[in-house]
């Protein structure tokens, strides 16, 4: 609405940001024949959105701010969720029984632990089977875990890298766990001087074996979010706009399906991936890579959203398009057995009033 003040100043109305978000024909009757809902951070806006269905078979959007949200991953029923932001490592927990729900949401995640790690850009983020939260440190170029007295405890780094220090000199960034252990680690490169990946964008990124310190596979361009999923090394060649595996044997990673933006976050349900999309910036960090080339070859633009991949066939079978504010995810996850998800964060007065009882205990 344009004010009689503005209009005798000669001044237009600020514009409400823009926000859309649509989703392909039958993306709502996936997600409820996979009984499944889908959720991803955006460290530009400093989001992370959940997406389930709501009555009428529509996408619900529920939407939180957190400063720089990055990482983000769950347990195996999605009970718990963990999740970086700018110098904090948090904890959610979801405060609804079984059968409970609250204003039509079946899952309601509240915020029940941080840990302030200091701004160490953390990535991607992941609990082993022991319970302990393993976390990719890019600033430092290391594996770190949690710390009661630190901002953080070193648990592994690169053979290329000579010492910790906050320089983010590979761009180590993904994580992939096998056993319940974190088992391959994927870098921008293989650089040890201050922010030297950037010089390595296009053809300097690697997989790295953390149990034997070997270089699975060399070549890629800004690879991100190795998964370990149906026995394979699953993994986002990002600058050439690949979703792909590793074949281990010929050490080479072998492209899948092309997909139109930059890719980062990867989840997985039964035969399926869900693969995020941003549209790269236009600055050094992302201008000069191949994956330019292949959007003009195909005559597409670059699209910030989710892709769902047929595992079996390679194809793109649904879709999540963003338009607007919002132009850059990070991460991506899947939680099982969720229908409509929620999330409280600190912007709202809710976080004062929810309120659950934990199970009697004994002095």
């Amino acid at each position: 609405m344009t004010t009689e003040s503005q209009v005798a100043a000669g001044k237009e109305p600020a514009a409400e940001p823009r926000l859309e978000i649509s989703g392909s024909r039958q993306l709502t009757n996936w997600m409820a024949d996979n009984k499944v809902s889908l959720g991803f951070t955006t460290y530009q806006t400093g989001k992370v959105f959940l997406i389930g269905v709501k009555p009428g078979d529509k996408l619900s959007v529920f939407e939180r701010t957190f400063n720089r949200c990055m990482g983000l991953c769950s347990d195996n029923d999605g009970q718990t969720l963990w999740m970086s932001s700018l110098y904090q490592l948090w904890r959610f927990e979801n405060a609804l029984e079984p059968g409970q729900s609250a204003d039509g949401y079946d899952r309601l995640y509240v915020p029940q632990i941080g840990y302030t790690t200091g701004d160490i850009d953390v990535h991607d983020v992941a609990v082993e089977s022991s319970g302990r939260v393993v976390f990719v440190n890019t600033l430092f170029g290391c594996l770190s875990t949690m710390s009661d007295t630190h901002s953080f405890r070193p648990l592994w780094k690169p053979p290329f890298i000579s010492r910790l220090a906050a320089e983010d000199r590979c761009h180590l960034n993904g994580m992939a766990m096998k056993d319940g252990r974190p088992k391959w680690v994927s870098a921008v490169s293989q650089s040890d001087v201050n922010d030297g990946w950037r010089d390595r964008r296009r053809d300097g990124g690697c997989i790295v074996d953390v149990e034997t310190n070997e270089i699975v596979v060399e070549g890629l361009s800004m690879p991100h979010s190795p998964r370990w999923y149906q026995n394979r090394l699953w993994v986002l060649d990002s600058g050439n706009g690949y979703f792909g595996y590793i074949d281990f044997e010929k050490r080479k990673f072998e492209p899948v399906t092309f997909c139109p933006g930059y890719q980062r976050g990867m989840a997985f349900v039964g035969d399926y991936a869900i693969v995020g999309l941003s549209r790269p910036r236009h600055n050094k960090t992302f201008s000069g890579l191949a994956l330019d080339e292949e959007l003009t070859k195909r005559d597409a633009d670059a699209r910030c959203g989710l892709q769902i991949i047929d595992l079996r066939s390679g194809d793109i079978v649904h879709w999540l398009r963003i338009e607007g504010i919002v132009e850059e995810l990070y991460d991506v996850i899947a939680l099982p057995g969720a229908v409509r998800p929620m999330m409280i964060g600190f912007k709202t007065d809710e976080i004062r009033r929810t309120l659950s009882i934990g199970p009697d205990g004994e002095l």
